[in-house]
């Protein structure tokens, strides 16, 4: 009999999705929507709805099929209440107790951090005094506009950092602080497209939702890459689709890091079959979906290189990832040559515009450089070590416990069995995917949390199958005693 530790990966390609559960009942809903709880019937004849309304030439397209593996935990209002008969004491009391309470919640809520890709470890104590300024980065970073209150030289000292990082020279490259990693893919497509407006976008079955997102804003023609089993570009598909549309340019995105299993697509490879099928530089734009491991591939000595002396048009990163802030940013880079084909003059700026939102969040520039400033090169690089040598100590633990999983090379994201209790899902906060979930080894994840979240896991598993086995017992006592000749 095989050992559990030699049975192969099952992983979210290989197996069919969960049936979606009644949020009330806690049972799986039967496949027709209409048989489920009333909740349930109203969400299926909403999305019918939405199928059915007519798409305008100004819409977006429609996102097709039916989210069938989703858990809707509806959100709970906070009221805002108004000021009443109370005195302000009472009123100020009222808040602060709030606020108290919330804070509260938060803590207990990172100590239980595991799924998602956030750095939440971080002390920006040392900024408060800014919260007091409403700083905004209206426009162009490298142009100042009659807007005084900004926080440009921070957010150019951060993109000249990453400039470095990434091998481009000042004068070669344009950028900008994000509100968000989903944000940089946006940008980057969009200069893609910009500069190919007949291109055609060709990102893997794998990579993030935003991308597929930009396909439908910009009302562009997308193709799907299959995927290995590791979560990465099949290269063989890629190069059927290139090649039966080599009439037209390529706008591709290359995943550094995919969102569940943590795959890196092959770059030099992707830039050989280009070159292979017959498409010059003028004719394909390389955007490159760094959400992650953008920021810790370039501190891995044996990791393939993320470089604009490659023929790439753009990167994007996460800053509230692997850095860490208090509020969703990142930035993107692109070259200059390129971002001419989206930058205009805004009169009432007094600068130039070329990113996707007006106002920026003038804080975030001043987030990363703090962050950038007082760990270096070599304190990134530290973090990365850390980082991989949890990720691969959890998954011995886990191998240990006897469950089943998965760890790509160069990544930090181990994938496992998704986890049966929901209340356990939702303790951890995983992202879980099909029959699988996924913990992202962070500089915040230790060895003591690593040892909390094994221990909480094999207990987990263990009241499920209990349960499951003690079901099984009372089936057949009941079928039994139905029997007056059987002797339970």
């Amino acid at each position: 009999m095989q050992s559990q530790r030699s049975l192969p990966v099952l992983l979210a390609s290989e197996l069919s999705l969960p049936e979606p559960i009644d949020r009330e009942s806690g049972q799986a809903l039967p496949s027709d929507p209409e048989g489920g709880s009333p909740r349930a019937r109203l969400h299926a004849r909403s999305f019918r709805k939405v199928q059915k309304a007519a798409v305008t030439p100004y819409q977006a397209l429609p996102i097709q099929g039916p989210l069938v593996s989703i858990t809707h935990h509806l959100t709970p209002a906070l009221p805002v209440v108004e000021p009443g008969s109370e005195s302000r004491q009472d009123q100020d009391e009222r808040v602060v107790k709030v606020i108290q309470d919330y804070q509260e919640r938060l803590a207990e809520r990172t100590k239980h951090h595991m799924g998602y890709p956030y750095n939440l470890d971080f002390d920006f104590s040392a900024l408060e005094g800014l919260q007091k300024f409403s700083i905004n980065n209206l426009g162009d970073p490298f142009i100042e506009s009659n807007y005084g209150v900004h926080s440009r030289e921070f957010e150019v000292g951060v993109l000249q950092w990453f400039a470095r990082l990434w091998e481009i020279d000042q004068d070669d490259y344009w950028g900008y602080i994000t509100n968000c990693g989903t944000e940089g893919n946006l940008h980057g497509i969009l200069v893609g497209r910009e500069n190919l407006p007949d291109g055609i976008l060709y990102a893997s079955h794998e990579t993030h939702y935003s991308v597929f997102k930009a396909a439908r804003m910009y009302r562009m023609d997308s193709a799907k890459v299959k995927t290995l089993k590791s979560g990465e570009m099949d290269y063989e598909h890629f190069r059927e689709l290139v090649t039966a549309n080599r009439a037209r340019p390529a706008i591709v995105n290359v995943n550094c890091g995919t969102t569940v299993k943590g795959a890196v697509d092959d770059l030099d490879r992707v830039l050989a079959i280009l070159q292979d099928c017959g498409y010059s530089e003028d004719r394909f734009y390389i955007h490159v979906d760094g959400a992650l491991f953008g920021m810790m591939m370039p501190f891995i000595k044996k990791a393939p290189r993320v470089s604009f002396r490659k023929p790439i048009g753009s990167v994007s990163v996460s800053g509230h990832k692997f850095i860490g802030a208090p509020v969703p940013c990142g930035v993107v880079i692109t070259r200059q040559k390129y971002v001419a084909a989206l930058s205009n003059d805004v009169e009432y700026l007094n600068s130039r515009d070329a990113t996707i939102m007006g106002s920026r969040n003038g804080h975030a520039p001043i987030y990363m450089w703090f962050t950038l400033t007082r760990k270096g090169y070599e304190g990134m690089r530290k973090d990365v070590e850390r980082c991989l040598r949890n990720a691969h100590l959890l998954k011995s633990m886990l191998e240990e416990a006897g469950v089943t999983v998965m760890l790509n090379e160069l990544s930090s994201t181990v994938v496992f069995e998704r986890p049966k209790e929901e209340a356990f899902v939702r303790k951890w906060q995983l992202a879980c995917e099909g029959a699988v979930a996924h913990v992202v080894v962070m500089p915040n994840i230790h060895i003591p949390m690593l040892e909390e979240f094994v221990q909480d896991l094999v207990s987990s598993r263990a009241r499920h199958f209990t349960r499951a086995a003690m079901q099984v017992a009372s089936a057949a006592r009941a079928a039994c005693s139905d029997d007056s000749d059987c002797e339970c």
